[in-house]
């Protein structure tokens, strides 16, 4: 098992690309702090083709600075088929963590992957920017909207996922109307366009956002061609959400 110290975890993603995991040493653990409550984000991507790796997030419970059994009797889990992205969203308080990301056992040879991680201000925080997640996992992939025409998702956002997030794309007289309703507490949404594919949100890459209070409905329009990512986040509380995206041909 490799153990990598980061340090103390902020809002600047920590970016650990073309790891590997091979059969003889199959798991690679990231120890890092955070000084204040926040929320914890990590994001497992560019998994190797017929691969599959997972990632679980454990805390220090013992204080003891070992990743350890008693640690791992609880912990956050990701572990999405094939090499889909994985990525885990938490709020918490401060305390040491441990990111084990994992080779899975069917893959043949070594397995690369791409690892970001990063601390955010715990979800109620205003402005909604600064808890919002700063990694770009591809977690559920709608496409080309003009190929699969208008799409809703249902999802729940909480303290133990705090955020989700959508890959879609658009042709060049598209535009789509995003709506997300069906809340019992506070979310929002916001739309991305990552324009340099580090998959990181940098300055100048959040197109539009809302973010209304309560469970008011959140609604925003993009349009032009290219790749977007939309989050949908976590404000105050557990809920329940439905996202629809009403694709149509602007007139020209």
């Amino acid at each position: 098992m490799a153990l990598s110290d980061l340090g103390i975890l902020g809002s600047t993603p920590v970016v650990k690309n073309n790891s590997s995991l091979t059969t003889t040493d199959p798991t690679d653990v990231f120890e890092f702090k955070i000084t204040d409550a926040s929320n914890i984000n990590l994001s497992l991507t560019n998994i190797s083709a017929g691969d599959d790796a997972d990632i679980a997030l454990f805390r220090d419970a013992n204080n003891n600075g070992v990743l350890d059994s008693f640690d791992r009797n609880v912990g956050l889990f990701s572990a999405r088929a094939l090499n889909q992205d994985d990525a885990i969203n938490f709020k918490t308080s401060s305390g040491t963590f441990f990111a084990e990301v994992s080779r899975f056992a069917s893959s043949s040879g070594d397995v690369s992957y791409d690892l970001a991680l990063s601390a955010t201000k715990p979800s109620g925080t205003i402005p909604v920017s600064d808890s919002s997640s700063n990694l770009l996992p591809k977690e559920f992939i709608i496409d080309n909207l003009l190929a699969v025409g208008n799409v809703t998702r249902t999802g729940n956002v909480s303290n133990t996922n705090t955020t989700d997030v959508y890959s879609f794309s658009l042709a060049r007289l598209e535009r789509v109307d995003i709506r997300l309703d069906g809340l019992s507490s506070d979310a929002d949404i916001r739309v991305i366009r990552d324009s340099n594919n580090n998959r990181i949100v940098d300055a100048g890459e959040v197109i539009a956002s809302s973010s209304r209070g309560g469970i008011t409905p959140e609604q925003l329009v993009v349009d032009g061609r290219g790749d977007y990512f939309l989050q949908v986040t976590e404000f105050t509380g557990s809920t329940n959400y439905n996202v629809n995206f009403n694709s149509t041909i602007i007139p020209t």
